[in-house]
Protein backbone atom coordinates (compact mmCIF):
# COMPACT_ATOMS: atom_id res chain seq x y z
CA UNK A 1 0.00 0.00 0.00
CA UNK A 2 1.69 3.32 -0.94
CA UNK A 3 2.21 5.80 1.90
CA UNK A 4 0.27 8.96 1.58
CA UNK A 5 3.12 12.31 1.54
CA UNK A 6 2.12 15.42 3.10
CA UNK A 7 0.23 18.29 0.97
CA UNK A 8 1.24 21.38 0.30
CA UNK A 9 -1.62 24.24 -0.43
CA UNK A 10 -1.17 27.82 -0.59
CA UNK A 11 -3.39 29.85 1.01
CA UNK A 12 -4.30 33.72 0.53
CA UNK A 13 -4.11 35.79 3.94
CA UNK A 14 -6.77 38.33 2.55
CA UNK A 15 -9.84 35.56 1.60
CA UNK A 16 -8.70 32.68 2.55
CA UNK A 17 -8.77 31.04 -0.77
CA UNK A 18 -6.26 27.77 -1.35
CA UNK A 19 -4.48 26.42 -4.56
CA UNK A 20 -2.02 24.00 -5.02
CA UNK A 21 0.55 26.60 -6.95
CA UNK A 22 2.07 29.91 -5.67
CA UNK A 23 0.83 32.92 -7.78
CA UNK A 24 2.15 36.48 -7.16
CA UNK A 25 -1.50 37.65 -7.03
CA UNK A 26 -4.43 35.88 -5.82
CA UNK A 27 -6.88 34.64 -8.21
CA UNK A 28 -10.51 35.25 -5.73
CA UNK A 29 -9.27 38.51 -4.10
CA UNK A 30 -6.87 39.88 -6.41
CA UNK A 31 -4.26 41.43 -3.92
CA UNK A 32 -0.63 40.94 -4.55
CA UNK A 33 1.62 39.04 -2.05
CA UNK A 34 -0.54 37.54 0.17
CA UNK A 35 -0.54 33.79 -0.88
CA UNK A 36 1.16 32.06 1.97
CA UNK A 37 2.23 27.94 2.10
CA UNK A 38 0.59 25.86 4.37
CA UNK A 39 1.13 22.15 4.88
CA UNK A 40 -1.78 19.37 5.35
CA UNK A 41 -0.46 16.76 7.51
CA UNK A 42 -1.36 13.40 5.90
CA UNK A 43 -2.58 11.58 9.31
CA UNK A 44 -5.73 13.82 8.79
CA UNK A 45 -8.63 11.87 7.26
CA UNK A 46 -10.08 13.44 4.21
CA UNK A 47 -13.95 14.51 3.46
CA UNK A 48 -13.90 11.47 1.15
CA UNK A 49 -12.25 8.66 3.42
CA UNK A 50 -15.43 10.40 6.02
CA UNK A 51 -18.12 9.83 3.39
CA UNK A 52 -17.39 6.72 2.71
CA UNK A 53 -16.75 5.56 6.56
CA UNK A 54 -20.91 6.81 6.80
CA UNK A 55 -22.03 5.58 3.96
CA UNK A 56 -20.63 2.05 5.21
CA UNK A 57 -22.90 2.08 8.34
CA UNK A 58 -20.23 2.38 10.67
CA UNK A 59 -21.52 4.69 14.11
CA UNK A 60 -20.20 8.22 13.98
CA UNK A 61 -20.10 10.50 17.18
CA UNK A 62 -21.78 13.52 15.39
CA UNK A 63 -24.91 15.79 16.28
CA UNK A 64 -28.20 14.93 14.79
CA UNK A 65 -30.50 17.59 13.72
CA UNK A 66 -33.30 19.41 14.81
CA UNK A 67 -36.04 21.92 13.72
CA UNK A 68 -35.93 25.19 14.84
CA UNK A 69 -39.02 25.14 17.03
CA UNK A 70 -37.85 22.52 19.27
CA UNK A 71 -34.23 23.79 19.85
CA UNK A 72 -34.27 25.61 23.48
CA UNK A 73 -32.77 28.70 24.36
CA UNK A 74 -31.33 30.56 27.92
CA UNK A 75 -29.74 33.78 28.59
CA UNK A 76 -25.68 32.77 28.35
CA UNK A 77 -24.14 33.25 31.60
CA UNK A 78 -22.09 35.89 32.00
CA UNK A 79 -19.22 36.96 33.95
CA UNK A 80 -18.73 40.29 35.26
CA UNK A 81 -15.73 42.50 34.22
CA UNK A 82 -16.10 45.19 37.21
CA UNK A 83 -14.88 47.72 34.06
CA UNK A 84 -17.86 49.21 32.97
CA UNK A 85 -16.62 50.83 29.76
CA UNK A 86 -15.30 46.56 28.71
CA UNK A 87 -18.91 45.26 29.79
CA UNK A 88 -20.94 47.66 27.67
CA UNK A 89 -18.74 46.59 24.78
CA UNK A 90 -19.05 42.75 25.33
CA UNK A 91 -22.84 42.96 25.97
CA UNK A 92 -23.03 42.66 29.34
CA UNK A 93 -20.07 40.77 30.72
CA UNK A 94 -17.44 37.93 29.17
CA UNK A 95 -19.96 34.55 28.00
CA UNK A 96 -18.58 31.18 29.33
CA UNK A 97 -16.81 29.22 26.92
CA UNK A 98 -16.26 32.15 24.32
CA UNK A 99 -13.02 33.53 23.15
CA UNK A 100 -12.45 37.37 22.79
CA UNK A 101 -9.73 38.69 20.43
CA UNK A 102 -8.12 42.19 21.26
CA UNK A 103 -6.56 43.75 18.50
CA UNK A 104 -4.55 46.83 18.34
CA UNK A 105 -1.62 48.35 16.96
CA UNK A 106 1.80 47.62 19.53
CA UNK A 107 2.27 49.68 23.16
CA UNK A 108 -1.70 51.23 22.65
CA UNK A 109 -2.74 49.55 25.66
CA UNK A 110 -3.86 46.39 25.54
CA UNK A 111 -2.27 44.53 27.65
CA UNK A 112 -2.38 46.95 30.60
CA UNK A 113 -6.22 46.85 29.62
CA UNK A 114 -6.71 43.09 30.31
CA UNK A 115 -4.23 43.00 33.14
CA UNK A 116 -5.61 45.80 35.28
CA UNK A 117 -9.27 43.89 34.71
CA UNK A 118 -8.47 40.60 35.31
CA UNK A 119 -6.36 41.93 38.71
CA UNK A 120 -9.78 43.42 40.09
CA UNK A 121 -11.56 40.47 39.50
CA UNK A 122 -12.84 38.93 42.74
CA UNK A 123 -13.43 35.07 43.52
CA UNK A 124 -12.14 34.04 39.49
CA UNK A 125 -9.12 32.29 38.93
CA UNK A 126 -7.26 33.53 35.94
CA UNK A 127 -4.49 32.04 34.40
CA UNK A 128 -2.61 34.63 32.36
CA UNK A 129 -0.23 33.34 29.72
CA UNK A 130 2.74 35.26 28.68
CA UNK A 131 4.97 34.86 25.81
CA UNK A 132 6.51 38.62 25.60
CA UNK A 133 7.27 39.35 28.79
CA UNK A 134 8.87 37.61 31.96
CA UNK A 135 7.12 36.82 34.96
CA UNK A 136 9.17 40.15 36.81
CA UNK A 137 8.04 42.38 34.13
CA UNK A 138 4.70 41.59 34.51
CA UNK A 139 4.57 42.04 38.28
CA UNK A 140 6.23 45.55 37.85
CA UNK A 141 3.72 46.18 35.64
CA UNK A 142 0.94 44.95 38.50
CA UNK A 143 2.16 46.93 41.03
CA UNK A 144 2.06 50.05 38.73
CA UNK A 145 -1.00 49.75 37.90
CA UNK A 146 -2.45 48.33 41.39
CA UNK A 147 -3.99 51.07 43.90
CA UNK A 148 -5.15 49.47 46.73
CA UNK A 149 -2.93 46.23 46.74
CA UNK A 150 -5.23 44.75 49.39
CA UNK A 151 -8.57 44.52 46.34
CA UNK A 152 -6.19 42.59 43.77
CA UNK A 153 -7.04 39.24 42.94
CA UNK A 154 -5.21 36.64 45.31
CA UNK A 155 -6.57 33.94 42.17
CA UNK A 156 -4.51 35.68 39.42
CA UNK A 157 -1.35 33.14 38.25
CA UNK A 158 0.81 34.10 35.76
CA UNK A 159 2.82 31.53 34.07
CA UNK A 160 5.53 32.71 31.35
CA UNK A 161 5.09 29.97 28.35
CA UNK A 162 5.17 30.28 24.09
CA UNK A 163 4.71 26.32 24.08
CA UNK A 164 0.80 25.42 23.23
CA UNK A 165 0.98 22.03 24.57
CA UNK A 166 2.67 23.18 27.63
CA UNK A 167 0.07 26.03 28.53
CA UNK A 168 -2.98 23.08 28.16
CA UNK A 169 -0.57 20.74 30.66
CA UNK A 170 -0.77 23.75 33.30
CA UNK A 171 -4.76 24.28 32.38
CA UNK A 172 -5.42 20.93 33.16
CA UNK A 173 -2.96 21.39 36.85
CA UNK A 174 -4.45 24.97 37.15
CA UNK A 175 -7.55 24.66 36.29
CA UNK A 176 -8.62 28.21 35.84
CA UNK A 177 -11.84 30.10 34.74
CA UNK A 178 -10.07 32.82 32.86
CA UNK A 179 -7.36 32.00 30.02
CA UNK A 180 -5.35 35.31 28.89
CA UNK A 181 -3.13 34.61 25.83
CA UNK A 182 -0.59 37.59 25.56
CA UNK A 183 -0.16 37.39 22.67
CA UNK A 184 -1.08 35.05 20.46
CA UNK A 185 1.47 35.79 18.02
CA UNK A 186 3.84 34.33 20.43
CA UNK A 187 2.13 30.73 20.69
CA UNK A 188 3.53 27.65 18.57
CA UNK A 189 2.13 24.09 18.28
CA UNK A 190 4.49 21.31 17.68
CA UNK A 191 2.57 19.80 15.15
CA UNK A 192 2.49 22.44 12.80
CA UNK A 193 5.79 23.04 10.93
CA UNK A 194 6.45 26.40 10.85
CA UNK A 195 7.63 29.50 13.10
CA UNK A 196 5.72 31.05 15.81
CA UNK A 197 3.83 34.44 14.46
CA UNK A 198 3.18 32.74 10.89
CA UNK A 199 -0.01 32.37 9.09
CA UNK A 200 -0.40 28.98 9.92
CA UNK A 201 0.47 28.84 13.42
CA UNK A 202 -1.50 31.66 14.64
CA UNK A 203 -4.48 29.76 13.18
CA UNK A 204 -4.30 26.79 14.21
CA UNK A 205 -3.59 27.90 17.98
CA UNK A 206 -6.31 29.57 17.86
CA UNK A 207 -8.77 27.24 16.56
CA UNK A 208 -7.40 24.56 19.52
CA UNK A 209 -8.30 27.40 21.69
CA UNK A 210 -11.57 27.71 20.31
CA UNK A 211 -11.90 24.05 20.81
CA UNK A 212 -11.12 23.83 24.17
CA UNK A 213 -12.76 27.23 25.00
CA UNK A 214 -16.10 25.21 24.03
CA UNK A 215 -15.49 22.02 25.19
CA UNK A 216 -14.89 22.96 28.87
CA UNK A 217 -16.38 26.54 29.19
CA UNK A 218 -13.73 28.20 30.35
CA UNK A 219 -13.69 31.83 28.29
CA UNK A 220 -10.32 32.91 26.55
CA UNK A 221 -8.77 36.14 25.92
CA UNK A 222 -6.50 36.48 23.03
CA UNK A 223 -4.12 39.95 22.72
CA UNK A 224 -3.38 40.06 19.13
CA UNK A 225 -0.94 43.14 17.54
CA UNK A 226 -1.78 44.45 13.91
CA UNK A 227 0.60 45.64 11.41
CA UNK A 228 0.10 48.95 9.31
CA UNK A 229 -1.40 46.83 6.63
CA UNK A 230 -3.42 44.27 8.70
CA UNK A 231 -2.15 40.79 7.82
CA UNK A 232 -0.86 38.11 9.35
CA UNK A 233 -0.56 39.27 12.79
CA UNK A 234 -3.47 40.78 13.33
CA UNK A 235 -7.35 39.88 13.41
CA UNK A 236 -8.04 39.84 9.65
CA UNK A 237 -7.06 35.95 10.40
CA UNK A 238 -8.65 35.25 13.23
CA UNK A 239 -11.81 37.19 12.99
CA UNK A 240 -14.07 34.60 12.00
CA UNK A 241 -12.64 31.74 14.51
CA UNK A 242 -13.19 33.29 17.71
CA UNK A 243 -16.63 34.97 19.05
CA UNK A 244 -15.63 39.06 19.63
CA UNK A 245 -13.42 41.08 18.17
CA UNK A 246 -12.41 44.03 19.90
CA UNK A 247 -9.97 47.00 18.29
CA UNK A 248 -8.40 48.77 20.88
CA UNK A 249 -7.97 52.26 18.87
CA UNK A 250 -5.96 55.41 19.90
CA UNK A 251 -2.75 57.84 19.04
CA UNK A 252 0.15 57.03 21.65
CA UNK A 253 0.64 60.67 21.60
CA UNK A 254 -2.96 61.54 22.66
CA UNK A 255 -4.40 60.76 26.57
CA UNK A 256 -8.15 59.00 25.19
CA UNK A 257 -8.35 55.13 23.74
CA UNK A 258 -11.32 53.97 22.04
CA UNK A 259 -12.65 50.28 22.05
CA UNK A 260 -14.57 49.24 19.31
CA UNK A 261 -16.43 45.77 19.08
CA UNK A 262 -15.30 45.15 15.03
CA UNK A 263 -17.68 41.46 15.59
CA UNK A 264 -19.71 40.42 18.74
CA UNK A 265 -21.92 36.79 18.93
CA UNK A 266 -23.11 38.24 21.92
CA UNK A 267 -24.07 41.64 21.94
CA UNK A 268 -24.33 44.47 19.77
CA UNK A 269 -21.29 46.03 17.69
CA UNK A 270 -22.35 49.68 17.73
CA UNK A 271 -21.22 50.00 21.77
CA UNK A 272 -18.25 52.29 22.28
CA UNK A 273 -15.79 51.95 25.40
CA UNK A 274 -13.20 55.03 26.12
CA UNK A 275 -10.72 55.50 28.59
CA UNK A 276 -7.88 57.93 29.54
CA UNK A 277 -4.33 56.73 29.76
CA UNK A 278 -2.52 57.45 32.83
CA UNK A 279 0.40 56.91 34.69
CA UNK A 280 -1.27 54.43 37.02
CA UNK A 281 -3.11 52.64 34.00
CA UNK A 282 -6.50 53.18 31.86
CA UNK A 283 -9.19 54.97 33.17
CA UNK A 284 -12.51 54.33 32.54
CA UNK A 285 -14.66 57.70 30.94
CA UNK A 286 -18.05 57.61 31.52
CA UNK A 287 -18.62 61.20 29.85
CA UNK A 288 -15.95 61.99 27.80
CA UNK A 289 -18.26 64.76 26.45
CA UNK A 290 -17.02 66.97 29.47
CA UNK A 291 -13.37 65.68 29.15
CA UNK A 292 -12.96 66.95 25.08
CA UNK A 293 -14.82 70.43 25.45
CA UNK A 294 -12.59 73.05 27.04
CA UNK A 295 -13.37 76.52 27.76
CA UNK A 296 -9.55 78.16 26.88
CA UNK A 297 -11.15 78.83 23.63
CA UNK A 298 -13.88 81.18 24.89
CA UNK A 299 -13.98 84.76 22.40
CA UNK A 300 -11.57 82.87 20.10
CA UNK A 301 -12.18 82.28 16.18
CA UNK A 302 -12.07 78.90 14.50
CA UNK A 303 -13.70 76.85 17.16
CA UNK A 304 -17.43 75.32 16.76
CA UNK A 305 -18.81 72.42 19.01
CA UNK A 306 -20.32 69.47 17.17
CA UNK A 307 -22.66 66.87 18.33
CA UNK A 308 -21.42 63.68 17.35
CA UNK A 309 -22.28 59.85 17.64
CA UNK A 310 -20.06 56.87 17.50
CA UNK A 311 -21.95 53.97 18.17
CA UNK A 312 -25.04 54.48 19.89
CA UNK A 313 -23.24 56.88 22.31
CA UNK A 314 -23.61 60.95 21.79
CA UNK A 315 -20.76 62.67 22.96
CA UNK A 316 -19.80 66.42 22.33
CA UNK A 317 -16.50 67.68 20.70
CA UNK A 318 -14.13 70.25 19.58
CA UNK A 319 -13.64 71.42 15.67
CA UNK A 320 -11.02 73.85 15.25
CA UNK A 321 -10.02 75.47 12.32
CA UNK A 322 -7.31 78.10 10.80
CA UNK A 323 -7.69 79.39 7.56
CA UNK A 324 -5.25 81.48 6.47
CA UNK A 325 -3.51 83.63 2.95
CA UNK A 326 -1.29 80.87 1.32
CA UNK A 327 2.01 81.51 1.29
CA UNK A 328 2.71 79.05 -1.30
CA UNK A 329 1.23 79.23 -5.09
CA UNK A 330 -0.59 76.42 -4.16
CA UNK A 331 -3.23 76.43 -1.05
CA UNK A 332 -2.32 73.67 1.86
CA UNK A 333 -5.40 71.75 2.63
CA UNK A 334 -4.65 69.38 6.01
CA UNK A 335 -6.79 67.59 8.62
CA UNK A 336 -6.84 65.55 11.74
CA UNK A 337 -8.78 63.33 13.05
CA UNK A 338 -11.34 64.35 9.53
CA UNK A 339 -11.38 63.00 6.33
CA UNK A 340 -9.65 65.62 4.01
CA UNK A 341 -11.38 64.19 0.98
CA UNK A 342 -15.03 65.25 2.93
CA UNK A 343 -13.67 68.31 3.86
CA UNK A 344 -12.55 69.48 0.53
CA UNK A 345 -15.94 68.72 -0.92
CA UNK A 346 -17.24 71.19 1.88
CA UNK A 347 -14.89 73.71 1.01
CA UNK A 348 -16.18 73.71 -2.70
CA UNK A 349 -19.39 73.88 -1.15
CA UNK A 350 -18.89 77.07 0.93
CA UNK A 351 -17.17 78.74 -2.28
CA UNK A 352 -19.89 77.89 -4.66
CA UNK A 353 -23.33 77.53 -2.80
CA UNK A 354 -22.17 80.41 0.12
CA UNK A 355 -20.04 82.90 -2.24
CA UNK A 356 -17.05 82.30 0.46
CA UNK A 357 -13.57 82.87 -1.81
CA UNK A 358 -11.43 79.90 0.45
CA UNK A 359 -9.49 79.10 -2.82
CA UNK A 360 -6.56 81.41 -2.11
CA UNK A 361 -6.28 79.99 1.50
CA UNK A 362 -4.62 77.34 3.33
CA UNK A 363 -6.94 75.12 5.36
CA UNK A 364 -6.46 73.23 8.60
CA UNK A 365 -8.61 71.15 10.79
CA UNK A 366 -8.20 69.53 13.95
CA UNK A 367 -10.74 67.16 15.74
CA UNK A 368 -9.48 68.12 19.41
CA UNK A 369 -8.37 65.18 21.72
CA UNK A 370 -6.99 63.04 19.05
CA UNK A 371 -9.92 61.33 17.59
CA UNK A 372 -11.03 60.12 14.17
CA UNK A 373 -14.67 60.82 13.66
CA UNK A 374 -16.46 59.47 10.15
CA UNK A 375 -20.07 60.75 11.68
CA UNK A 376 -21.48 63.36 8.71
CA UNK A 377 -22.86 65.14 11.32
CA UNK A 378 -20.14 67.44 12.11
CA UNK A 379 -20.57 68.89 8.82
CA UNK A 380 -22.28 71.56 9.86
CA UNK A 381 -19.50 72.58 12.56
CA UNK A 382 -16.64 72.22 10.34
CA UNK A 383 -17.73 74.64 8.02
CA UNK A 384 -18.93 76.81 10.78
CA UNK A 385 -15.20 76.30 12.18
CA UNK A 386 -13.66 77.47 8.53
CA UNK A 387 -15.72 80.03 8.41
CA UNK A 388 -15.36 81.90 11.91
CA UNK A 389 -11.53 81.42 11.00
CA UNK A 390 -11.42 83.15 7.56
CA UNK A 391 -14.01 86.19 9.30
CA UNK A 392 -11.91 86.10 12.61
CA UNK A 393 -15.44 86.08 14.21
CA UNK A 394 -15.47 83.85 17.28
CA UNK A 395 -18.90 81.51 17.74
CA UNK A 396 -20.79 81.68 20.88
CA UNK A 397 -19.77 79.04 23.27
CA UNK A 398 -23.23 78.41 24.81
CA UNK A 399 -23.82 76.80 20.97
CA UNK A 400 -23.37 73.64 19.54
CA UNK A 401 -24.48 71.99 16.37
CA UNK A 402 -25.49 69.49 14.41
CA UNK A 403 -26.36 68.53 10.25
CA UNK A 404 -24.76 66.37 7.54
CA UNK A 405 -24.34 69.52 4.55
CA UNK A 406 -25.19 68.58 0.87
CA UNK A 407 -23.68 69.57 -2.23
CA UNK A 408 -26.31 71.91 -2.88
CA UNK A 409 -25.89 73.58 0.53
CA UNK A 410 -28.84 72.08 2.23
CA UNK A 411 -28.50 70.48 6.13
CA UNK A 412 -29.58 67.18 6.00
CA UNK A 413 -31.01 65.53 8.58
CA UNK A 414 -29.06 63.19 11.09
CA UNK A 415 -29.91 59.97 13.09
CA UNK A 416 -30.99 59.77 16.86
CA UNK A 417 -31.44 63.83 16.73
CA UNK A 418 -32.89 63.02 20.84
CA UNK A 419 -29.82 61.54 22.18
CA UNK A 420 -28.03 64.19 20.64
CA UNK A 421 -30.32 66.95 21.82
CA UNK A 422 -30.20 65.67 25.61
CA UNK A 423 -26.03 65.38 25.56
CA UNK A 424 -25.98 68.97 25.05
CA UNK A 425 -29.07 70.24 27.60
CA UNK A 426 -26.78 67.69 30.40
CA UNK A 427 -24.15 70.03 29.33
CA UNK A 428 -25.17 72.87 29.99
CA UNK A 429 -25.81 74.49 26.29
CA UNK A 430 -28.37 77.25 25.49
CA UNK A 431 -28.81 76.71 21.83
CA UNK A 432 -28.40 73.50 19.27
CA UNK A 433 -28.80 73.95 15.49
CA UNK A 434 -30.23 70.88 13.94
CA UNK A 435 -31.66 70.15 10.42
CA UNK A 436 -35.42 71.44 10.11
CA UNK A 437 -36.22 67.76 8.67
CA UNK A 438 -35.50 66.85 12.07
CA UNK A 439 -38.02 68.61 13.81
CA UNK A 440 -41.03 66.20 12.72
CA UNK A 441 -42.42 64.33 15.75
CA UNK A 442 -39.81 66.19 17.88
CA UNK A 443 -40.93 67.35 21.30
CA UNK A 444 -38.45 70.43 21.79
CA UNK A 445 -40.19 71.13 25.53
CA UNK A 446 -38.30 68.24 27.09
CA UNK A 447 -35.28 69.30 25.45
CA UNK A 448 -34.50 71.61 28.36
CA UNK A 449 -32.30 73.68 25.04
CA UNK A 450 -33.55 75.80 22.27
CA UNK A 451 -33.32 73.80 19.44
CA UNK A 452 -33.14 75.99 16.31
CA UNK A 453 -34.47 74.10 12.78
CA UNK A 454 -31.78 75.43 9.47
CA UNK A 455 -32.62 74.26 5.97
CA UNK A 456 -29.76 75.79 4.06
CA UNK A 457 -26.54 76.70 5.16
CA UNK A 458 -27.06 80.37 4.96
CA UNK A 459 -29.47 79.88 7.75
CA UNK A 460 -27.50 78.54 9.92
CA UNK A 461 -24.64 81.18 9.47
CA UNK A 462 -26.82 84.14 10.30
CA UNK A 463 -27.88 82.18 13.26
CA UNK A 464 -24.17 81.97 14.05
CA UNK A 465 -22.45 85.42 12.93
CA UNK A 466 -25.46 87.81 12.70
Amino acid sequence: MATIKDKTVFVCTECGFDSPKWSGKCPSCGMWNTMVEKTIRADKPSATTTLRKSASGLKEDTPQPETLDRIETTEEPRIDMVDSELNRVLGGGLVQGSIVLLGGEPGIGKSTLILQTVMQLQGQKVLYVSGEESARQIKMRADRLAQDAQSRNNDLMVLCETSLENIYAQIKEVHPTIVVIDSIQTISSEYVESSAGSLTQVRECAASLLKFAKESGTPVLLIGHITKDGTIAGPKILEHIVDAVLQFEGDQHYLYRILRPIKNRFGSTSELGIYEMRENGLRQVSNPSELLLTDSHQGMSGVSIACTIEGVRPFLIEVQALASTAVYGTPQRSAIGFDVRRMNMLLAVLEKRVGFKLGQKDVFLNIAGGLKVSDPAIDLAVISAILSSSLDIAIDRTVCMTGEVGLSGEIRPVSRIEQRIAEAGKLGFERIIIPSANMHGLNTKKAGIEVVPVNKVEEAFKQLFS
